[in-house]
């Protein structure tokens, strides 16, 4: 499993959640489709980072049959779909991740929000 907090008195950066995704993907999960997980993790420390005040937590894990994602935050705020601005004023994380996601859930925590992205693993992938 893979853990990173935000840091303290900093927003945090999701290149360095990228750059760890990368690597625990590519030691315990090589049938996940890496671009797709790391846009996804990206989005979501982004998002994380632009709309909450407070903390953020991205943990990654590989169980026998699965890849989960959970972002929690500090903000109870369930992320909403935006519609797509072209001219360079956001709206498509949303829905990248919802759509490069298997499935995807927001819940909430007694201290903020919990988003999960899960991908399930292929019958014919070899770990």
């Amino acid at each position: 499993m893979v853990v990173l907090d935000s840091p303290q008195g900093a927003q945090g950066d999701s290149a360095t959640a990228r750059d760890a995704a990368a690597v625990y993907l590519a030691q315990h999960c090589p049938w996940a489709d890496l671009d797709a997980v790391l846009l996804v993790v990206s989005e979501l420390v982004t998002n994380a980072v632009r709309h909450t005040s407070g903390w953020w937590r991205l943990r990654l894990r590989v169980g026998k049959e699965q890849l989960v994602i959970d972002m929690e935050d500090s903000s109870r705020e369930p992320p909403v779909p935006r519609e797509p601005d072209f001219a360079g004023g956001g709206g498509f994380g949303w829905h990248m991740v919802q759509r490069l996601a298997g499935q995807v859930e927001v819940r909430p925590l007694p201290d903020g929000k919990q988003v999960r992205a899960t991908w399930l693993r292929p019958a014919d992938a070899v770990c």
